[in-house]
């Protein structure tokens, strides 16, 4: 399959509109601080959100949803629940499913639970640098939600997670690495103000479950989402005067991202 920085272009501009299109359901039992902002972005993109994630639901919605996102920020006892029920759901029933493991590798409780998950084979892995080496089980973790190691040292990391999930993992930094084992993607858009704002990480998994809602190429999909957001992140930093005014001017980039503004931007090798 092609995977040229030009095809991988094409293929965002391409399912961008295949999400405006379907306005894929995503189910995300995701933490309490990004839940709102993380709703958001989904209706933005032309996306539709449900935070159902309490057990007993979140299984069963697992399988109506066209991408699940799991992501560990704020694991209470019965989120926890409901994450087991949503990814094993997810698995079965072929439901693409995201798996943040927030601040995992210093926090003993989060990261038991991101090596269960990680049993039932996520489609997409997301996180930073050190989020990554501390699910593949080699690093200790970062400082928080903050990476303390580069992304270029989570490469070998990110290549050996993907070929036990047979999924893809996308490493979060100043440019991103998306790799499945075979193919790897640098992605070099974003602004430093997505870090200024609460959930401008967290709510990328979601964008990824979006686009793997819509498409079974997971890779291009994982790239896609990576490349819309944050080119929307540019658009919108060129509009703001800080944090509080970017969180406003980047849902209105998103909603009003077009196939030329993609093309112009993206930077993809």
């Amino acid at each position: 399959m092609t995977r040229t920085p030009e095809h991988l272009i094409e293929s965002t501009v391409s399912l961008l509109n295949e999400v405006r299109d379907h306005a894929p359901l995503v189910q995300c039992v995701t933490n309490a601080v990004v839940t709102n902002f993380t709703a958001n972005v989904l209706l933005a993109l032309g996306a539709a959100p449900a935070m159902v994630d309490i057990p007993g639901e979140a299984g069963p919605f697992a399988g109506i949803a066209s991408g699940v996102l799991i992501n560990l920020g704020t694991p209470t006892s019965g989120q926890r629940e409901a994450m087991r029920e949503a990814a094993l759901a997810a698995t079965n029933d072929g439901t693409p499913w995201v798996l943040d493991p927030v601040a995992i590798g210093a926090l003993p409780v989060r990261t038991a639970l991101a090596a269960e998950l990680k049993t039932a084979r996520p489609t997409i892995v997301r996180g930073n640098a050190s989020e990554i080496i501390a699910f593949d089980g080699a690093g200790a973790g970062g400082r928080g939600v903050d990476a303390t190691d580069g992304v270029e040292d989570a490469v070998d990391a990110a290549r050996r997670i993907a070929g036990v999930t047979g999924g893809v993992v996308a490493v979060s930094g100043p440019v991103d690495v998306v790799t499945d084992g075979d193919h790897e993607a640098r992605l070099g858009n974003g602004d430093v103000l997505l870090t200024r704002v609460t959930g401008g990480g967290c709510a990328l998994g979601a964008v990824m479950a979006a686009f793997a809602g819509v498409t079974t190429d997971r890779f291009a999909a994982t790239v896609a989402a990576v490349t819309v957001y944050n080119v929307a992140a540019e658009v919108a930093t060129a509009r703001a005067v800080g944090p509080g005014s970017f969180a406003v001017a980047f849902l209105d980039a998103l909603a009003g991202l077009d196939a030329d503004t993609v093309r112009a931007r993206a930077v993809i090798s």
